[in-house]
This record gives structure tokens, sequence and C-alpha cells, in this order.
């Protein structure tokens, strides 16, 4: 068309070459640019040669360099855009429209034009290349993070686990680095891919060893659960019997037997707990009820004592042989039962009261008290308390053994010519005393001794 044109058909024929132009579809990546160059070049020759309609050029030129100048705009706005990969793929659609859409412009301006718009196509370019360059780095460092807790996961030592509290604490440590690898953040498919298997072959690792031991686990619980069952039926048989030691000592063997099976499987163990418990509860309330329980001949024994108890409280003045008699009577009334205690102590109370009022010499007082004391622990054969008693009567014992040594072992540092010392007297009183508690012990002693016990 340029090389042989009629000037009057020549500019709406190259418009309608163009348009068509415009209307074709894409062509591959590999000839886009070639394909794209060797069409421009012919359209500004066309342009450059087209002499004889220069208002048509002219006005097209104008209109060009407006759309350029439209472009440069918005190509200049992203430059300043945050989102790099929305301003990179913004700048790609104004090259294309450049390039696709926009004719040529004058040639005086030509250069200029494009300088501009490719001098801000080079700026974003270099901000998406430090933007990536930035995001691989991180990605680098995450990458590194990532891989040592793969390594921790790894290193966790589950060999010596024998219990589930110890297999807890290791899922409980393995879920806290599952959280710490996945908190460090996403990686790019490419990059990910490898690094995903090396983390999923780690934790493969650990639950391959945690599903083995609670397979063999569950086949223990299973047979822990028929022991337990084999208990309870035990236990149910024996909660009715009326032969209260041998069934009390089968009890009490059935309750350490089931201390010392295992875990069960967990959907039965609160069942299995409440039966078992029924049971033992049952047949123990009943023999503490039947232990418990007052005989005809106990309530009399228990009806004497508070009666004479109160005769007692009504009498305002006591001898001191009338406290002995008071003492001899109290036990030759009888023993009182277990539910009745307090009676016994409501009594020791009242003859301690009266010694205390009588004009008797401290110290009798004080081992009458612990005689009719320890008389009480004999007549209800309290061994326990009475073996206490004589313990802490021989403490006592040595306590002040240690305190008179120590005493006159200060007084032999005084010569014979100090005796008349304030301070040697003192001592000496002080062993004296020593003395006479030393005594009323050992009498403590020499009482206890003899009750046949």
């Amino acid at each position: 068309m340029i090389d042989d044109a009629e000037v009057s058909k020549m500019y709406k024929n190259f418009k309608a070459i163009q348009e068509k132009w415009n209307s074709i579809g894409g062509v591959p990546k590999s000839t886009y640019n070639d394909t794209w160059k060797t069409y421009q070049h012919h359209v500004e020759r066309f342009y450059d040669l087209l002499h004889l309609s220069n208002d048509f050029r002219d006005l097209d030129f104008k209109h060009n360099l407006d759309e350029k100048l439209k472009i440069i705009e918005k190509a200049e706005a992203l430059a300043n855009e945050k989102d790099i990969n929305f301003a990179a793929k913004q700048l790609q659609e104004l090259h294309k429209i450049w390039k696709e859409d926009i004719g040529p412009v004058a040639r005086d301006v030509r250069e200029e034009v494009w300088q501009k718009f490719s001098d801000i196509t080079k700026k974003i370019h270099d901000k998406r290349h430090e933007y990536f360059k930035e995001i691989h780095s991180k990605y680098d460092e995450m990458i590194d993070k990532k891989m040592l807790v793969i390594a921790e996961i790894n290193a966790l030592d589950v060999s010596k686990n024998s219990t589930h509290n110890d297999w807890q604490k290791s899922i409980d440590e393995l879920e806290a680095l599952r959280k710490k690898y996945f908190d460090i953040g996403k990686l790019p498919y490419a990059k990910s891919e490898e690094i995903w298997q090396k983390f999923k072959n780690a934790t493969k690792k650990f639950n391959a060893a945690k599903n083995k031991f609670y397979k063999e686990e569950k086949s223990e619980q299973q047979e822990n659960l028929q022991k337990k069952m084999a208990l309870i039926e035990l236990a149910e048989s024996l909660k009715d019997s009326e032969d209260w030691e041998m069934a009390t000592n089968a009890m009490k063997k059935i309750q350490s037997d089931w201390k010392k099976i295992g875990h069960v499987p967990r959907k039965f163990s609160d069942d299995i707990w409440k039966r078992f418990k029924a049971a033992c509860n049952y047949y123990f309330n009943r023999f503490h009820q039947q232990k418990n329980a007052v005989s005809k001949e106990q309530q009399v024994v228990v009806d004497k004592k508070m009666e004479y108890l109160e005769s007692l409280k009504t009498k305002k003045k006591f001898k001191k042989e009338e406290v002995f008699e008071a003492m001899n009577e109290w036990q030759d009334l009888g023993r009182l039962p277990k539910n009745s205690k307090h009676l016994d102590s409501k009594f020791n109370k009242l003859i301690d009261t009266t010694l205390d009022n009588l004009s008797l010499d401290k110290n009798e007082v004080v081992f009458l008290k612990f005689k009719n004391l320890v008389d009480s622990y004999f007549e209800n054969n309290d061994y326990r308390k009475l073996d206490s008693e004589q313990l802490f009567v021989r403490k006592k014992i040595d306590e002040i053994v240690r305190e008179i040594q120590q005493l006159e072992n200060n007084l032999s540092f005084f010569s014979i010519s100090n005796k008349n010392n304030p301070l040697v007297l003192n001592v000496k009183n002080q062993v004296n005393e020593f003395k006479e508690e030393l005594a009323v012990w050992k009498e403590k002693l020499d009482y206890i001794k003899k009750l046949d016990y």
C-alpha cells in the first residue's frame, strides 16, 4: 500500500488494515515481539511516508501522544503502588495497550515518550526484583527454621515411654513442635514440597511408635478388664457374708489386688469402678454397723456409767479415799462400747479436776491422774495408746537425766569455797527439782510396766 497507493484511499485502507490487525487473536509468546516489531515498523513507515495527508497524520499523532501520556501517568502511579504483584500485572496491561491499541507518535517526540515509559517500567521492575529478592531471602530463613523444628521432632526420644502418661507428655511435645512448624509461615509450593515430605516423615516415625504402644496397651487393657471383672464378681459374692473374719480379710485382699492391676479401656473404667466400689462399700458398711452395734449387756454398762457420772457431778467435795473409790468403781462397772468412749473422757476430766482441788502433793496428783488415764486404756484394751504412753514416759526420763547431768557438770566448775554463791545455790535447787520430777516419771514407768498387756 505504501509503494503503490492512491492518496485518496491510502489512509482509509490503512485504518482498515489496522482494525483487522487488532481483531486478530493472540500469537505465541515466542513470536509475539518479532511480529509486533515488524508490524510497528511498517506502521511508522506509513506515517513517515504519508506526505499528502498531513492533516490525518498530525491528528492521529496527536491522539496517539495523548493516549501514551495517559499510559505514562498510570505507570507513574503504579510505581508508588505497595502491592508489587498488582503493579507488575497492571504494567503488563499498559504495555499491551501501548503496543497493540495505540499507534505511533511524531518522530521528534517518539524517542522521548518511549524513554519516559521505559524508565518508569524499569523502576517498577527493579522494585519487583528487590521485593522477590527479599521474599526469597525470607523463604530461605523460613526453610532453615522449619528444618530445625523437623530436627527437634526427629530427636524426640520415646524409647523409654512405658505408660499412657509418658506418651501423653510426648504427644504434647509433638503438638507444640507441630504448632511451631506451622506458625513459621507458608512457603511457595516449589519450595515447600521437599520440606513438607521431611516433616511428614518425622511425624510418621513418631506416630508409628505411638500406634505400636497403644495397640499393645489395648491388648493389655483387655486382660486387665477381665481381671477386674473377676474381682468384682468375687466382691459381690462376699458382700452379704456373715463370716466377718473370712470376708473382711478376703475383701481387703481384693482391694489390694485391684490396685495392682493396670488400666482398662476408658469406656469401661467408670462403670466397673462404680460397681466395684458399691460392692466394697456395701460390705464394709455392714461390717462397721455390726461392729459398732451396742448389745443389751453393753447398753447396761453405758446406762450405769452415765448414771454414776451424773451422781459424781452432784457431789461438791471429795476426800482422797473417795477419789480412789470412784476410780475403782468406774472400772468395775465394765468396759464401754466403742461408740460410747466419750464417757471415759468425761470421767477422766472430772477426776483430774477433783484431784486438783484436793490438798495433795503436786507430784502425787500428777501420778494419780496418770494412773487413772492408763487404767482406762488398759480396761479398754487400747494397747496402742499404752505403748505410746510408755514411750513418752521413757523419753521424758531420758530428757530429765540429761538435764541433771548437765547441771551437775556445771557445778563441778565451782570450788568448794563457792558453795554459798547464789548462782551455785540456784543450780542445786534446779537439780533437786529435776530429781523430784524424775522420781514421779520413774514411778509412772514402774506402774505401766506392771500392767499385764
